[in-house]
């Protein structure tokens, strides 16, 4: 009987400790996060005005109109595949670097703070350097010039906005590949070239898929990244590359439309749950 008192004295008090220590984080979710997406998606079921305001009650004028324009349905599906083959662009170009630097003998520290150094410069400055790279007078145009060669429009264009997120993007793609190749096994590479595996072999049927949930990861990191960046493609396509972060941007700030800024972002979140979703059923078949 009083073992038993005190198991449930015991596990009431953990209780209460448990409690106690989620309580702070919880409230924190609470007014940074949850009490915010609430407010945005009350605010998309009202109307703006003329003026700016927004009109009370609740109304589906502004879901209405959003849903019937094919504006932006294109607008959505062209920030979908322009994120996701900027993404597929950053892995291609991440993974052997990554690859490279996990299995560094020397250096490997150094090598790693070089890769991730990009972000300690801000995305704007990097930005507008690249806006001088891809300039009408800009290297890159200088450089195709001098082997006769037309350059494509670099500049105000989404292949200026697909460059310049890529490159921004690439930190955060090295840094989750690695992760994943701490899962490799160089033993077991050697197993299968003893066994008379070549490269390739070796490649497809081991290190690629131990790999996975790094390759995983960096991809729903920049694909998210892509999605609601506004800075970069608001900057280097110039206006002419419409997607739905630089939309809201235009409507909440430039029109004052708020109710349709809601809109849109909420269609942004569905967007990331849907990604959310994608990985997690991926990761599990990848364990």
């Amino acid at each position: 009987m009083t073992v038993s008192t005190a198991d449930e004295g015991t596990r009431s008090s953990g209780g209460r400790l448990l409690i106690t220590l989620l309580l702070p984080i919880v409230l924190l979710n609470v007014i940074a996060f949850i009490a915010p997406v609430a407010n945005l998606v009350a605010m998309s079921f009202r109307e703006a005005t003329a003026t700016g305001s927004m009109k009370e009650g609740v109304d589906l004028a502004t879901w209405s109109s959003l849903v019937a324009d094919t504006y932006y349905w294109s607008m959505l599906w062209r920030t979908v595949w322009i994120g996701a083959l900027i993404t597929l662009i950053t892995l291609v170009l991440s993974y052997p670097l990554a690859l490279f630097v996990s299995r560094a003998e020397r250096a490997k520290a150094l090598l790693i703070v070089l890769c991730i150094s990009p972000l300690l410069i801000s995305a704007v400055v990097r930005t507008y350097g690249w806006m001088v790279i891809l300039g009408d007078q800009g290297f890159l145009q200088a450089l195709l010039r001098s082997f006769n060669v037309t350059p494509p429009r670099l500049i105000n264009s989404q292949l200026g906005v697909v460059i310049g997120m890529t490159e921004i993007l690439m930190p955060y793609m090295i840094l989750s590949l690695l992760s994943g190749f701490g899962k490799l096994d160089t033993t077991l590479e050697q197993a299968a070239e003893t066994l008379g595996a070549g490269p390739l072999t070796v490649f497809r049927r081991i290190v690629l898929p131990l790999s996975m949930p790094g390759v995983l990861l960096g991809c729903l990191l920049c694909f998210v990244l892509a999605v609601s960046s506004f800075i970069t493609p608001k900057m280097l396509g110039g206006g002419r590359v419409a997607l739905l972060a630089t939309e809201i941007y235009d409507q909440a700030i430039v029109t004052l439309n708020w109710p349709v800024a809601a809109c849109l972002s909420v269609l942004i979140l569905v967007v990331f749950g849907t990604a959310l979703l994608f990985y997690g059923q991926l990761s599990k078949i990848v364990e």
